[in-house]
């Protein structure tokens, strides 16, 4: 396949700004242009934080590009995308219902060589259709779309979960200044987790990778494989605390989806709690096997929880 030569990112949020950097300082990127999607509005912004943020991506010599994945139509952004020979998608769910499906036509409509889409998460082949958070449906929409073309080749970067979001009292099995951890299902069940950083570094490393990893196939990378249990020891060893320890059972965290339908959150408890794609071996993964060093469950709670 021919060299890299022209990278668009679309979105700068917590992952899109770790992918920025580390494609921009890659020894690999031998000259690559880099650019970013971002909303006409948020370019313009007078916001002293937004024109930060603006400054440093310039600073990095990253191009930016305006662009609106939820107002502009298909072929707009099919347009906009047609220029660059790689693009990645880190633009999640917040961007609303349909925007993936709605990405991916508009890179395939404009023959985009290289893809990534935002599939970084969990393995949503083995969760399959119908899971409770039907959101994970149009990620399985997408992998249709790509499976079903050769034009463009694709790398699907599987993380398991964004660490900070696991550790976020909101997703309910962390909460320090409560001092409870709960088991999602219950205690033996793994989670694979990988920081925002982390995936931006390895992501970049997919990117400039001289054997081509647009395989056209899911890529497993991981910080951390944890059950609860360990996940419990740690957060006791870490804060020097005695937590308090709690399990919501898949049958209740259904049951109380039923009285609210909804309610994401159990949305994605049940998931989680059922166990299935949401975990695999670190000694299988990409970055095992290339001796890349990823920061574990425990040396983020050491250094964010405290």
């Amino acid at each position: 396949m021919a060299p890299i030569k022209n990278i668009l990112v679309i979105g700068a949020g917590e992952l899109g700004n770790q992918v920025l950097r580390f494609l921009a300082d890659h020894p690999q990127r031998q000259g690559a242009v880099v650019s970013v999607l971002l909303r006409p509005a948020s370019i313009a912004s007078t916001k002293p934080d937004k024109k930060s943020d603006i400054d440093t991506l310039r600073e990095l010599g990253i191009q930016i590009v305006a662009g609106d994945v939820a107002q502009d139509t298909e072929q707009s952004l099919s347009s906009t995308f047609a220029s660059h020979d790689t693009i990645i998608s880190c633009m999640g769910f917040a961007s609303g219902r349909g925007t993936q499906v709605k990405l991916t036509r508009a890179v395939l409509s404009a023959g985009i060589p290289r893809y990534i889409p935002w599939q970084f998460g969990i393995d949503y082949d083995i969760i399959g259709r119908g899971s409770a958070q039907e959101l994970f449906d149009e990620q399985l929409d997408v992998r249709d779309l790509l499976r079903a073309q050769t034009q463009t080749s694709w790398a699907i970067v599987s993380t398991g979960i964004f660490t900070s979001f696991f550790f976020e009292p909101g997703f309910g099995v962390v909460d320090v200044h409560k001092g409870t951890v709960c088991a999602l299902g219950g205690w033996e069940n793994r989670v694979t987790l990988t920081t925002a950083e982390d995936i931006g570094k390895v992501t970049a490393d997919i990117v400039f990778d001289e054997q081509d990893q647009f395989a056209n196939k899911p890529i497993f990378i991981g910080g951390d494989t944890i059950s609860y249990g360990d996940l419990a020891e740690l957060v006791e060893k870490v804060t020097g605390k005695t937590v308090q320890k709690t399990v919501l059972k898949v049958d209740d965290a259904q049951a109380a989806l039923a009285t609210d339908p909804e309610n994401n959150l159990l949305k994605y408890q049940i998931v989680w709690g059922q166990g299935r794609g949401v975990s695999w071996d670190l000694s299988a993964t990409w970055n095992w096997k290339r001796g890349i060093t990823m920061t574990t469950a425990e040396e983020w709670a050491a250094k964010n929880l405290v």
